[in-house]
């Protein structure tokens, strides 16, 4: 998490099976989500720069995903119709739904 700028990179080398366990489930995705929001922390990233991190993942998925289970179904419909201040706002929420 601390060049968030190559967010894509990181989550196309994750390996396919750990992804795959991570977005299964949406209470793992949140508990993989904690851990590296928990990370950001401890390298001094504030909640504005995490949720620019979280804005990164969520448009990565959104983009690159298919929702795996309803909430990430749900989610992945709220990026989609948000403008990008919304999607900013759904970033701090998810950010806030983790810590």
């Amino acid at each position: 998490m601390a060049n968030i700028n190559n967010v894509d990179e990181k989550v196309d080398q994750m390996d396919s099976e750990k992804k795959d366990r991570i977005m299964q489930d949406f209470d793992q995705f949140k508990s993989y989500l904690a851990d590296k929001v928990h990370m950001g922390e401890k390298m001094g990233l504030n909640e504005e720069q995490l949720a620019k991190a979280a804005e990164k993942v969520s448009d990565h998925l959104a983009r690159k995903e298919e929702p795996r289970n309803s909430e990430e179904y749900l989610l992945n419909q709220l990026w989609n119709v948000a403008d990008k201040e919304e999607q900013h706002a759904l970033a701090h929420m998810l950010v806030k739904l983790v810590k």
